[in-house]
């Protein structure tokens, strides 16, 4: 059962008028006019049922989607990749203005093929191979050309993520140093999402990473988290203004000092950690939570060779064919990355799209406000009368 239109029709003038009051609003769009605070600018728009898809075209239904800083980062029109403006939720339908649709990350199930589709079939899990997709929704049709079919020995959340935090650690750490058995990697940021992933990721080859952390209120049960995930140690920022510090890692790392930091800080404390590398090491920067530049010590360039880079995997994308990313998601599955700590939100099919709306925004404000300390998921249930 789906609402009909003139439960919905006055929200914000963004559905057609011209829609007939018969059609069902099958479906619910989490959606932006222009940038701004995201607690301020989402709102929420119900459309209508999708026909069959075009002969070269599926139709799929959005399991659950990350919120990811990068999200919140588009709708405040600061991300350098943007969704393109849409008039249209459901081919053949029309809105009274164009709209925007969040959502960079998602698992996808397809509900329907077109004639000239191979390889894929209804119930299929898949992710969405263009960037800026629109995964903030309940269900879209695609063009085959922008889903990538995902292997079937993952769960929903890990499937949700697939695209983004794993690829970005798996990368990284193939990309700059040829890592081998016994090797030490350093990392900030190690409680985060991308953080997690590089320590199982290294732990699985063997590779030995050093982990640092802000101090907070349950810092030593953080620590005990990541070394149960396969940390070889764990120390907090604070303990690189100990010059004692140094010596100790020193010795832990004996002849084969590290030569690989993975940076998603940046700041002061980063250009300290760069004391525990060795000649030749590279510094990969792929995030910068602190919102503090880069500074590396001239010294260490020109002495010891130390090389900085940056990686983003939206890039990593463009330059890679359906087939290389088939490869890595299947190579991510075999690794059996333990999921994320998360918490799924449900825009519940009860809600009116005005109640919907409210409920985002106070989900942005929360994690704007730093609120939730673990992953959020959203799921879109579509609207029922």
């Amino acid at each position: 059962m789906f609402r009909q239109l003139s439960r919905h029709a006055n929200l914000n003038n963004l559905t057609s008028p011209s829609v007939p009051r018969s059609v069902r609003l099958a479906h619910r769009a989490v959606v932006f006019t222009e940038n701004g605070d995201p607690a301020s600018v989402l709102k929420t728009v119900t459309y209508p049922t999708l026909p069959a898809p075009p002969r070269d075209n599926v139709n799929v239904r959005f399991r659950i989607s990350p919120i990811n800083p990068s999200d919140i980062n588009v709708i405040e029109g600061v991300y350098p990749s943007k969704p393109a403006p849409s008039d249209s939720l459901s081919p053949g339908h029309k809105l009274h203005q164009p709209v925007y649709v969040p959502g960079n990350e998602g698992l996808a199930e397809i509900t329907e093929v077109g004639e000239n589709v191979k390889g894929l079939k209804k119930g299929d899990w898949v992710v969405l191979a263009k960037q800026q997709p629109g995964t903030w929704s309940s269900a879209r049709t695609i063009s085959v050309e922008d889903v990538v079919k995902l292997p079937v020995d993952l769960s929903e959340v890990n499937a949700a993520t697939i695209t983004v935090n794993p690829p970005t650690a798996y990368n990284m750490l193939r990309t700059f140093v040829d890592l081998k058995e016994g090797d030490w990697v350093v990392q900030n940021g190690a409680n985060s999402a991308v953080g997690q992933a590089i320590i199982q990721i290294s732990a699985s080859r063997g590779v030995k990473t050093i982990n640092f952390i802000r101090s907070r209120p349950d810092t030593e049960n953080l620590k005990k988290q990541l070394t149960e995930l396969g940390a070889t140690r764990v120390y907090t920022y604070d303990d690189l203004s100990d010059k004692s510090f140094y010596k100790s890692v020193k010795e832990l790392t004996g002849d084969n000092p590290p030569r690989l930091l993975l940076n998603c800080v940046s700041g002061p404390a980063t250009a300290q950690m760069t004391r525990l590398l060795g000649n030749n090491a590279h510094v990969v920067s792929y995030g910068a939570m602190s919102k503090k530049p880069l500074t590396l010590p001239t010294g260490a360039m020109i002495f010891k060779g130390l090389t900085a880079h940056g990686f983003w995997v939206t890039k990593w994308y463009t330059t890679h064919s359906r087939e290389e990313r088939e490869a890595l998601f299947a190579e991510i599955a075999k690794l059996k990355l333990r999921e994320p700590e998360h918490e799924t939100v449900v825009l519940s099919s009860s809600l009116t799209d005005e109640e919907a709306g409210e409920k985002v925004r106070e989900i942005v404000r929360k994690i704007g406000e730093g609120k939730y300390g673990k992953k959020v998921l959203l799921k879109i249930e579509d609207p029922e009368d």
